[in-house]
């Protein structure tokens, strides 16, 4: 799994951090940092939560095709 934060787009909502606070925080200025750059698999339901819970969509996922690390 793959994650992008397009921190042009953050508005510093925090909803990311709430849902998935193990890969998702947010630095001094508001806006999101990740904290992990590849969660694991237990982790990626909360990923996909926060990427479509983030209100002006900043937070960008792609699954790992088969054959690629």
């Amino acid at each position: 799994m793959d994650i992008t934060i397009d921190h042009d787009k953050c508005m510093g909502a925090g909803q990311c951090a709430l849902i998935a606070p193990e890969v998702f925080d947010q630095g001094d200025d508001g806006m999101a940092l990740l904290l992990v750059d590849r969660p694991g698999t237990a982790q990626a339901p909360a990923v996909r939560e926060a990427a479509e819970s983030c209100p002006l969509s900043a937070i960008s996922v792609a699954d790992d095709r088969p054959g690629t690390a």
